[in-house]
């Protein structure tokens, strides 16, 4: 982990130090560490949000990684707002740049320019599509870890979905595209399991099984993030009946029984 990084880590921690701003999620020498930001953007309307930075390696000679969520932002104006802040860190020189990023976030024009676009959207008719996924997993050793991160990536992305334990291990997600295609991101570049040694290790086995868009009787589907435990083929099966997404199921099932 470079010393620039390590020393930002140290200020930002200083500068967000009221409860709840600051929050360390992973330190690694070979991915370099994540940071959770908690701020207050705008007046009036302000809105709460959550920013998620990566530090790669090679940062600052390039830029962090970002995620955003928001209560009070829809999904698109989070992937939105996590695009500008790319193309904001982009411009920047090539130095320790976090606290900027917060900082031009914090003057609520990119709020507000947001929240004028999503009035045009709805006077205009249009709206998120929403989409579901079914990831395969080929196994969790460390289960705590490996659900904690997934809980809280889904609460950041305002995703819902279920994790069924069993054989096969299955993640079913439902959201935005956008959001979705963010999780499998998260899911591939972040160290969430241990290897047969303990070492913390990145999910380099996950394949997707299905992706589509929602059908109207699905919609009702899995709420919040939920661990499901089966023991046999016809569990599985009701799990899916149970979420409203029996046909998703026998789209993927050539995949689990081939």
């Amino acid at each position: 982990m470079c010393e620039a990084a390590l020393e930002e880590v140290s200020v930002l921690s200083s500068i967000y130090c009221g409860e709840g701003e600051f929050q360390l999620i992973q330190q690694s020498a070979g991915d370099g560490p994540v940071v959770q930001i908690k701020t207050t953007v705008g007046e009036g309307r302000a809105a709460e949000v959550s920013l998620l930075f990566r530090l790669p390696p090679g940062y600052p000679s390039c830029p962090p990684d970002i995620s955003v969520s928001s209560p009070g932002l829809s999904r698109g104006q989070c992937c939105s707002v996590r695009r500008k802040l790319l193309e904001q860190a982009a411009a920047l020189p090539h130095e320790p740049m976090v606290h900027q990023l917060v900082a031009w976030l914090q003057s609520g024009e990119v709020i507000e320019e947001e929240r004028g676009s999503e009035e045009e959207v709805k006077e205009g008719g249009g709206g998120e599509e929403d989409w579901t996924a079914v990831l395969l997993l080929d196994h969790i050793r460390s289960r705590r870890r490996y659900v904690r991160l997934l809980e809280r990536w889904t609460q950041q992305l305002q995703l819902s979905g279920r994790l069924l334990l069993g054989r096969p291990i299955l993640v079913l997600l439902r959201g935005s595209r956008v959001n979705v295609k963010e999780f499998w991101r998260l899911l591939k570049t972040v160290k969430v399991d241990v290897d047969a040694s303990g070492r913390k290790c990145k999910e380099r086995m996950m394949k997707i099984l299905c992706e589509t868009s929602l059908s109207s009787s699905s919609k009702h589907g899995p709420a919040g993030f939920i661990v499901t435990e089966y023991q046999s083929v016809s569990e599985l099966t009701a799990a899916f009946q149970e979420i409203n997404m029996t046909e998703v199921y026998q789209q993927i099932l050539p995949s689990l029984t081939g």
